[in-house]
């Protein structure tokens, strides 16, 4: 039962996703090749934030020396 209302519930959303981004216009290719090239920016951006966020950070400490 509850798996069933969460399947439910992720359909309304995915649904909400086509109507706001428009792609419900779109073929079916085109929203696969649309949605992978977004997941992939996406999966990127996280990355570089993940990667190089914490130098940034640091440096910015250390140039209103918060920490020495």
């Amino acid at each position: 039962m509850a798996l069933g209302e969460c399947w439910k519930q992720l359909s309304w959303f995915y649904y909400q996703y086509l109507l706001v981004t428009a792609l419900y216009m779109l073929e079916p290719w085109e929203r696969t090749v649309f949605n992978s090239l977004l997941i992939s920016v996406a999966g990127m951006a996280i990355y570089t934030g993940y990667v190089f966020m914490p130098q940034h950070i640091m440096a910015i400490l250390h140039y209103f020396e918060v920490i020495q």
